[in-house]
């Protein structure tokens, strides 16, 4: 097991340098002239020159990237122009954010789909299967922005019964934060519900009809521990290396949802750091989401490996 963690987090660490060359080329061919954003249109062109020549625009690339990964590794991830503030507590404090609502939709998510995915698999072709496929098609096929909508019109307009901002007001207790995040947890939930249903239950029918079940059943055990011991100890891994790689889209992936809510997450910082030019922070941005899901995602390999010992045992061979 320690190995196989060991070469998973290699692969993460070349990940995240393989990211960090990508995105900064990639910041480059992005239109605009940062002191010009930066000064307005007007400015004269000496000034943007000067401005330009004081933030390292005018430097070529490959000294930019070198002087940047840097200071990323001393903990320095520049200043952001836009802001004039450092980058580094600037993401932190958004990707924190973002990671709250991200977290609280997993929660939620998760163990709602598994054990919808379960109780279709039971009784595979009946009324509960039919009608969780189509519940499940039906709110996975609407675009976030039109349940976020819905969501705001029935639960925060018409019925009052929850705020519409996502961000309680400062002294809000752990409750009223709770409701706050109420609808825009939802729709994640509901976005990413029919995905991970339909996972668990292809691997939970498959699994019910395997051998070892079969087996399990033949021997006398009871249904409940033949679906925890048995069933879900195979089924679940695929559904969790879904969750796992949902969860860099969960965080970088909410423009949409941020901006309907009125939430300050990092998705809407990525998209202000892209609009204005502003390429540390904008670098920064991509960097933090890509490390959450490349962590995401080794947390889901090593789940998977627990669950399943074939897996590191066909990585150590």
């Amino acid at each position: 097991m320690l190995r196989f963690a060991a070469r998973r987090t290699i692969l993460l660490a070349a990940t995240l340098a393989l990211a960090s060359v990508l995105v900064f080329a990639l910041t480059d061919l992005l239109p605009g002239d940062v002191g010009r954003i930066i000064l307005g249109p007007f400015a004269p062109q000496d000034a943007v020159d000067r401005l330009n020549h004081e933030l390292g625009a005018d430097r070529p690339a490959a000294r930019r990237y070198v002087d940047w990964m840097a200071g990323v590794l001393r903990g320095d991830w520049g200043r952001s122009h836009a802001f004039d503030t450092p980058v580094l507590p600037l993401v932190a404090g958004r990707l924190g954010r973002s990671l709250v609502l991200a977290g609280a939709a997993l929660v939620i998510l998760v163990p709602l789909s598994v054990a919808a995915g379960v109780a279709a698999a039971r009784r595979e072709g009946g009324p509960l299967d039919r009608a969780l496929t189509v519940a499940g098609l039906a709110v996975g096929a609407l675009p976030e922005f039109v349940t976020g909508v819905f969501l705001i019109l029935i639960f925060g307009l018409w019925l009052e019964l929850l705020p519409i901002q996502a961000l309680a007001p400062d002294g809000a207790g752990a409750l009223q934060r709770a409701a706050h995040l109420v609808m825009p947890v939802a729709c994640l939930s509901l976005l990413l519900f029919a995905y991970l249903f339909r996972m668990t239950r292809a691997s939970v029918i498959e699994a019910l009809a395997s051998d070892y079940t079969r087996t399990a059943v033949l021997k006398g055990l009871p249904e409940r521990v033949v679906i925890r011991r048995h069933v879900l100890r195979n089924a679940l891994p695929p559904t969790l290396a879904v969750a796992g790689a949902q969860l860099g889209w969960l965080v970088g992936g909410l423009v949409v949802v941020e901006t309907l809510f009125k939430y300050p997450g990092i998705g809407s910082l990525l998209h202000f750091a892209a609009t204005n030019k502003d390429l540390p922070l904008l670098v920064g941005c991509v960097i933090a989401v890509t490390g959450v899901f490349a962590l995401g995602n080794l947390a889901a390999d090593l789940l998977h490996a627990v669950l399943d010992p074939r897996l590191r045992h066909a990585d150590a061979a």
